[in-house]
């Protein structure tokens, strides 16, 4: 059991980092992009994504739970996964095709043919990736997914930026989207060293199914929700207002794509590891509550502090509008933990029933608020956001106190520490927003206010979620010297 966790705090320390770095490099792509592209280009990319997206769930959710789940997995059940995925999504990608002048016509813009067309090459990409993830998840060799994320990062992200320099408009990122799945689908390839074997079972496919078919449909009926308010604002309003409101949900959703996926990955598969154990589990998930708050609390308050001058110096004044769908975003991501982690332990307890049960549930609210809002604007529309995930936050306590006896009581216990720091460090990055300096320095200022007072804080007061990280960072950086020696 030891070893597990040894295994687990690396894990999540290696895929923090993978994340880090993708969404740094990304970070940094966007807005040299963003100061050349209009956001009428933004808004037709985050229109297409939508679609992209939706058929992304069919061949990335269900199997590759499955096969992290299933303590049994073998070679072949991972070769039929492979086989079986490559060619559904095939199918797939076909339907795509050849909806895509019908999707087109219904936005009226033509550019959706041509674009659909080709960024729908990545369901094929995903189909080969997810299972390759499957197969370094179960190893928990998560160091692998750094390297080839980062390298498809850079690598799509500088001829992205050619091709916008040199006037390829909206095509720019779409080599950026395909480019990032293609080239680090490949490097995991060779990263991970796992090939299919010349094999096919359909009892084992049945198997799979018979478990993964309820995660798929959770994945659909999750993202089909979440990307159905861009698919509200771009027929109701426009493109240049969906890109507003993508754009500056953008900023807080890169802090979540920094650490959510991180946690999933690692947490989903260390509970598979145990999960004859409920004891071992709420040790585990207890951990992970701590560490994940700690990351993401801060960054989203500070962020919704620093707000306007963070989208005038990064972005331009031409941005300015999206300043409060960020600051929107900001509070509605701060129930994401709660949210992804509930849902892991219920993964993991092989409980996919359950979890389709509650996401039809908190779905249903969801939409019914989306309704009610659509005559409010896009602003209304993104407070719905934040009340649907408060709501699906309260749902998802029930399940995890009934497998794991995690009650509310130590669930809060756990993260009002990291709450009440990341908000004094909020309040004091507000008050320096007063001074009489131009708005660069200001943001500097603020940032750095930021960084010190909350890693003050978490010394000072000795916060538990520090003090792991630190001491994993310390023993990471004790092995790299190691290994350099021999």
């Amino acid at each position: 059991m030891k070893n597990l966790h040894k295994k687990t705090a690396s894990g999540f320390i290696y895929s923090v980092l993978e994340r880090a770095g993708a969404q740094g490099v990304n970070f940094i792509l966007s807005l040299l992009l963003a100061r050349i592209l209009s956001p009428d280009e933004y808004g037709t990319i985050a229109l297409v994504a939508v679609f992209i997206t939706l058929c992304d769930v069919f061949v990335t959710y269900g199997f590759g739970n499955s096969l992290v789940a299933n303590k049994e997995s073998d070679q072949v059940d991972f070769s039929t996964c492979f086989y079986f995925g490559i060619g559904f999504a095939v199918v797939i990608y076909g339907v795509v095709f050849l909806l895509a002048p019908a999707l087109a016509a219904y936005y009226e813009k033509d550019i959706l043919v041509p674009v659909l067309r080709v960024m729908g090459l990545r369901v094929p990409i995903a189909a080969i990736n997810s299972v390759q993830q499957a197969y370094v998840s179960k190893k928990m060799e998560f160091k692998k997914f750094f390297y080839s994320t980062i390298l498809g990062t850079i690598i799509s992200g500088v001829i992205a930026l050619v091709m916008a320099y040199t006037g390829f408009g909206v095509w720019a990122l779409v080599a950026q989207y395909l480019g990032t799945a293609l080239i680090s689908t490949v490097s995991l390839w060779f990263i991970a060293k796992w090939r299919p074997v010349l094999a096919f079972s359909w009892k084992k496919l049945k198997k799979l199914y018979d478990y993964g078919w309820k995660i798929l449909v959770v994945g659909l009926i999750d993202t089909g929700y979440t990307e159905l308010r861009s698919l509200v604002i771009a027929k109701r309003y426009s493109s240049t207002d969906l890109a507003y409101y993508s754009k500056g949900n953008n900023f807080p959703a890169l802090g979540m794509k920094l650490i959510e996926p991180s946690i999933s990955k690692v947490l989903f598969a260390s509970l598979s590891h145990c999960n004859d154990n409920p004891e071992e589990m709420k040790t585990i998930t207890r951990k992970f509550t701590q560490l994940s708050t700690f990351f993401i609390f801060p960054v989203l308050i500070g962020m919704a502090a620093v707000a306007k001058p963070l989208i005038t110096v990064l972005l331009t004044e031409k941005w300015l509008e999206c300043v409060v769908f960020l600051q929107l975003g900001c509070i509605a991501y701060l129930f994401r933990p709660f949210r992804f982690i509930g849902n892991s332990v219920v993964k993991a307890s092989g409980r996919s029933d359950l979890l389709l049960k509650l996401d039809i549930v908190k779905k249903a609210i969801g939409i019914v608020l989306l309704l009610c809002s659509m005559s409010y604007g896009v602003v209304g529309i993104a407070v719905s956001l934040v009340i649907s995930n408060a709501v699906a936050t309260a749902i998802n306590v029930f399940p995890v106190i009934r497998i794991l006896g995690y009650s509310v009581y130590e669930q809060i216990r756990d993260v009002i520490g990291n709450l009440i720091l990341s908000l004094v460090m909020g309040g004091v990055v507000l008050l320096i927003s007063r001074l009489p300096l131009g708005v660069f320095y200001v943001l500097v200022m603020q940032i750095l206010a930021g960084i010190l007072v909350y890693a003050v804080g978490a010394i000072v007061f000795k916060n538990k979620s520090a003090t792991i990280v630190l001491s994993q960072m310390k023993k990471i950086l004790k092995t790299r010297r190691s290994e350099k020696k021999l």
